[in-house]
């Protein structure tokens, strides 16, 4: 009983739920990514490729034992259990790849900077200046490492 009170207090703790919620966005948004891809991006660039399916570009390694090549697309290589090199999926796959890494970039990015805002706005200040010698020192100083000036009155 001890352990699954103890997995209980670990699974509720905020930093596993937030992982738990990314972890899903992510997974819908690697989903929203693919059909981008396959169904948006990929379909006019094989257009000015000369009308090419990035999906059904494939190179047949060894023949199908149902039937022999060559074969019109790819799901006719695999029905007649032809071993293929999908380099048409990869090509899919990698841009995929270059989009999610993008955004999540763009996330990031954004998030560092609303993060240095708040920080910058809600810190005090760590240095002073001198009224003597006017250089920049440390907030906690009691004398100025430069003219020796007493800072305490």
């Amino acid at each position: 009983m001890k352990i699954f009170k103890e997995f209980k207090e670990f699974a509720m703790k905020g930093n596993v739920v937030d992982m738990a919620v990314g972890i899903i966005i992510g997974a819908a948004f690697g989903t929203i990514i693919k059909s981008l891809v396959a169904d948006v991006i990929m379909p006019p660039i094989g257009l000015l490729l000369g009308n090419v399916d990035f999906s059904n570009l494939f190179i047949v390694l060894k023949e199908g034992v149902k039937a022999a090549g060559p074969y019109a697309n790819l799901s006719a290589a695999k029905e007649a259990g032809a071993v293929t090199l999908n380099y048409g999926l990869f090509i899919n796959t990698i841009i995929s790849f270059l989009i999610v890494a993008f955004a999540m970039f763009v996330l990031i990015k954004q998030m560092n900077r609303l993060k240095r805002k708040e920080e910058s706005e809600t810190s005090e200040p760590s240095t002073k200046v001198c009224p003597k010698c006017f250089t920049t020192i440390p907030i906690k100083a009691t004398r100025c490492p430069n003219c020796t000036s007493d800072l305490t009155t």
